[in-house]
């Protein structure tokens, strides 16, 4: 990737929207950007501002399905002309930049719209497998354009970038997967998506009624309990990344790591209840998790 050009005195303002966005949302971000460089910051911002604003997209409450189709559809028109220098937007604006200055890939940008569209056309996922293919399109390319940002996208003596590749698919999927457990009362009571396998909802017991009323029964809490342990395997799959990437970008991952486990750890203390109890970390456990990551990276 060729180093990105400073953001010019026009595009600031464009730049401080997609800011904003990554601020209002950091929340639910799975990678809180403490510790990537000033040069890397604004650009992940914007690609972030990107993606979420394409899912929220997918929320609209009260609009049907034609119609929110219609608005990511608009949104890959938008980012073709960002890539031919005709964008018309902010957050198009700051990409058109990245396209020009940082040799920005948009493979991934079309896939985290796929993803977008699979979440209006198939709300649903049969099974644990579904759903890595659908994080595919939703996490992995979040991962992909970090590693590009962070010159990352090479292979060397020590590793192969197929296998920095599919331990970044693993880890940015073990990301999302907490945030599907972590969420489900929020997200039912949004009817929004929902992220749990109709397979391992048959094998537990668990309907649908019972997600949707909230209505937390032992069955729940064996699935929930189920679902943190693998996603605790996928963490363990893509661990090796953090050894495979260079600082800062090896402590931002570092930390994530730690704060995802961490969260699957509160998930379980609770019994797998996150239908009634959107769980969240402490101020010292945040600081654990910074001081752990330090020692792992």
């Amino acid at each position: 990737m060729k180093r990105p050009a400073p953001i010019p005195a026009h595009l600031t303002s464009d730049f401080a929207y997609c800011r904003g966005i990554a601020a209002s949302r950091i929340g639910d971000s799975p990678l809180h950007a403490l510790f990537l460089s000033r040069r890397i910051k604004p650009l992940w911002f914007t690609l972030y501002a990107f993606a979420w604003t394409a899912r929220d997209i997918t929320r609209l409450r009260g609009s049907d399905d034609d119609y929110k189709l219609q608005l990511i559809d608009d949104w890959a028109r938008r980012l073709e002309l960002a890539r031919t220098g005709q964008a018309d937007q902010p957050i198009f604006r700051a990409l058109s930049h990245l396209f020009a200055t940082a040799e920005l890939p948009e493979l991934p940008l079309q896939n985290l719209l796929i993803a977008c569209r699979m979440d209006v056309t198939n709300k649903r996922h049969e099974t644990l497998a579904d759903l890595n293919e659908y994080c595919r399109f939703a996490a992995a390319p979040l991962g992909h354009l970090m590693l590009h940002l962070t010159n990352e996208m090479e292979s060397s003596p020590e590793v192969r970038l197929a296998d920095k590749l599919r331990h970044s698919d693993a880890f940015w999927s073990a990301l999302w997967w907490t945030g599907f457990w972590r969420d489900l009362g929020r997200d039912s009571r949004m009817d929004l998506p929902l992220y749990l396998p109709l397979e391992a909802m048959e094998q537990f017991g668990v309907t649908d009624e019972m997600v949707w009323s909230r209505r937390f029964t032992p069955m729940m809490g064996s699935l929930v309990l189920h679902l943190v342990e693998e996603t605790r395997s996928l963490f363990i799959a893509g661990a090796p990344l953090i050894e495979e990437v260079a600082h800062p970008f090896r402590l931002e991952l570092a930390h994530a790591l730690e704060r995802g486990m961490l969260m699957l750890d509160r998930i379980e203390a609770n019994g797998g209840n996150t239908l009634r109890v959107r769980p969240d970390l402490t101020q010292r456990e945040r600081m654990a998790c910074l001081w752990r990551a330090m020692g792992r990276s």
